[in-house]
C-alpha cells in the first residue's frame, strides 16, 4: 500500500467532491444516508456528477428517483416462454451513466487500485479493454473521479457505442478501435501489450481483472437473491438454475455466490456461431458483449454446470420482434401478452435475449416446472442497438408482418429444444478449462502455477472475502 499516494488521491477526491460507496451499501442502497439519497433526487442518472456513483447497482427505480428493497426484475409469463418455469429477468438497463451493469465492474475493479495506492491519478491512464459496454463503464467512472482514461473496443460493435464514447472521452484517440467484432478478442489483447509499453497506462482488462469476479459475487449475486425471494414469498418456489451469457465471465461470478446461498446450478451462454466452450469452436456472431474464441481467466470454469449455445439469428429477429410495432402488435393479439409487458422487452439487449432462450432450453432441458425457477440477467437494453434493428430490417427477407412475426416466435421460442447444449462432467469442465491454457499461459505470459490454482474453489472464495473487506478501508478512505 502506498500511502502517500493514497492520502494524495483522497485530499483530490475532496476537493472534487467525491465519496466512494461501500460494498455493503452497493447490496443495499436503502442504508445510504438519507442526505445522499436526498441529493440524488435532483441529479440526472446520466450526469457527469460524483453523487452517481451511489447508483451503481441494481437497486435504482425506473424513474430513478428512489431506490427499491429489491432489484427491478420481470418474471417472463407462459404465454410467451411457452413453459411453466418461472424465470425472473433482474434488469441491467437501469444502472447509471451507461444503460448497462459493466458501470459496476469497472468501479469494482478501479476500487481496489485506488484504496492501494497503484493508481496515481497524476501519472497514470486508466485502459479499458472490453466488447461492448465495459469500456463505456470504465470511462464513465473514469470522468466521474477526474482521472484519464483510453477505451478499446471492435470497430464492428454498434454505432450507439461509439456515439456515447465520443461525447465523454477527452480526445477522440483515446477510442481505439481493433479490428473484427467480439469474436476477435486477441487483437483487443494486442493492443493492450503495446499500451503496456508505457508504464503510465494501466491495464484494466475485464477478463482477467479477479476484481471483475469479485465485485459481481460481492455485490450481483446477493441482489439477485433479493430478487429471487421476493418472488418466492411464501411458495416453494425452487431456486434451480442461474443463468448468464460468457462475455468476460464477471457477471457469471454471481453464479458462484447463488449456487452458495440458494444452490442454483449455473449455465454459461455463448453464441452458437462460435461454439468455444461447447466445442472448441470458433467464428462470429452478433450477440454483441459476448467475447469469444478463448476462455476468460476470471471464468470459474470449475464450479460450471452447463453450456448453452444460442444462435444470433434467433437474438436478431426476436430483437425484431420486440422493437417494432409489427412485432409489438402480434404479441399482444396472438400470444395475448399485456401491453405493460410488451413495453418492458425493449429492456433485452442481444445478450438479454440469449439468457432468456437459454433459460427455456435448460428449463425443457431439465423437464423443470411450476415450482421451479431460473434466474437470470438482462445486461442491457434494445436502445444499445437501434443501428442494428436497421441491419436487420434491411436485410429481411420477404415482408415483414404478423405471418413473420409468427414464424419468428415458432421458430426461435416455441421450437427451442436441447441441442447445442451440454451438462459438464469433470472431464468437460477440464477441456474448457486446459482450452484457456493457449491464450493465457501461451499468449499473455500468465504462469502456469497461476493458471492452475484456478481449479480450487478457496481461490476464487478468497477474491470474494477481498472484495467485501473492503468496506473499512473504503470508510478510511472517505474520512482522511
Amino acid at each position: 500500500m502506498n500511502e502517500a499516494i493514497v492520502n494524495k488521491t483522497s485530499e483530490y477526491f475532496k476537493k472534487k467532491g467525491i465519496a466512494l460507496p461501500k460494498i455493503s451499501e452497493l447490496c443495499n442502497p436503502c442504508s445510504l444516508d438519507k442526505n445522499i439519497i436526498n441529493k440524488l433526487k435532483k441529479v440526472n442518472k446520466d450526469a457527469m456528477d460524483p453523487l452517481n456513483l451511489f447508483r451503481v447497482h441494481w437497486f435504482n427505480s425506473r424513474d430513478h428517483n428512489e431506490f427499491q428493497e429489491v432489484p427491478e426484475h420481470i418474471i417472463l409469463p407462459s404465454e410467451f416462454t411457452g413453459i411453466e418455469t418461472k424465470i425472473i429477468v433482474n434488469i441491467g438497463r437501469l444502472f447509471p451513466l451507461i444503460t448497462a451493469h459493466k458501470v459496476l465492474a469497472a468501479y469494482g475493479c478501479l476500487l481496489p487500485r485506488i484504496l492501494n495506492g497503484d493508481f496515481d491519478y497524476s501519472k497514470h491512464k486508466a485502459v479499458w479493454p472490453s466488447t461492448g459496454n465495459y469500456c463505456r463503464g470504465g470511462v464513465a467512472i473514469s470522468k466521474i473521479l477526474g482521472l484519464k482514461s483510453i477505451a478499446i473496443l471492435p470497430e464492428g460493435m454498434s454505432k450507439e457505442r461509439f456515439d456515447w464514447l465520443e461525447k465523454w472521452v477527452e480526445n477522440p484517440k483515446d477510442i481505439i478501435k481493433t479490428p473484427g467484432t467480439e469474436s476477435n478478442v486477441k487483437e483487443i489483447y494486442d493492443t493492450c501489450n503495446e499500451l503496456k509499453k508505457d508504464p503510465k497506462n494501466d491495464i484494466i482488462n475485464q477478463f482477467s481483472e479477479y476484481y471483475n469476479y469479485a465485485i459481481h459475487r460481492a455485490v450481483t449475486g446477493p441482489s439477485l437473491e433479493k430478487s429471487f425471494l421476493k418472488v418466492k414469498k411464501e411458495s416453494n418456489l425452487k431456486p434451480r438454475f442461474y443463468v448468464s451469457a460468457s462475455g468476460s465471465s464477471g457477471t457469471l461470478a454471481a453464479g458462484d455466490y447463488l449456487k452458495n446461498s440458494l444452490g442454483t446450478q449455473t449455465a454459461v451462454v455463448e453464441a452458437l456461431e462460435c461454439p468455444t466452450l461447447l466445442k472448441n469452436g470458433y467464428g462470429e456472431h452478433n450477440i454483441q458483449g459476448i467475447g469469444d474464441k478463448h476462455v476468460p481467466l476470471i471464468h470459474n470454469v470449475m464450479n460450471t454446470d452447463f453450456v448453452v449455445d444460442i444462435s444470433d439469428k434467433a437474438t436478431d429477429n426476436l430483437n425484431l420482434v420486440f422493437n417494432t410495432k409489427v412485432g409489438k402488435e402480434y404479441l399482444v393479439n396472438n400470444l395475448g401478452l399485456e401491453n405493460s409487458m410488451v413495453n418492458k422487452f425493449p429492456e433485452f439487449g442481444f445478450s438479454s435475449i440469449a439468457n432468456i432462450l437459454a433459460s427455456i432450453k435448460l428449463a425443457k432441458y431439465m423437464n423443470l416446472g411450476k415450482e421451479d425457477a431460473i434466474i437470470t440477467v438482462a445486461t442491457d437494453g434494445a436502445d444499445l442497438y437501434l443501428s442494428e434493428l436497421e441491419k436487420t430490417k434491411n436485410n429481411y427477407q420477404g415482408v415483414f408482418d404478423n405471418a413473420a412475426c409468427a414464424n419468428i416466435y415458432k421458430k426461435y421460442i416455441v421450437g427451442i429444444n436441447s441441442d447445442n447444449m451440454l451438462e459438464l462432467s469433470q472431464n468437460d469442465k477440464e477441456r474448457i478449462f486446459n482450452l484457456g491454457y493457449y491464450t493465457w499461459v501461451e499468449q499473455q505470459g500468465i504462469s502456469l502455477n497461476d493458471f492452475e490454482k484456478r481449479k480450487n474453489q478457496q481461490f476464487w472464495l478468497d477474491h470474494y472475502n477481498h472484495m467485501i473487506s473492503l468496506d473499512d478501508k473504503i470508510e478510511e478512505f472517505n474520512s482522511i
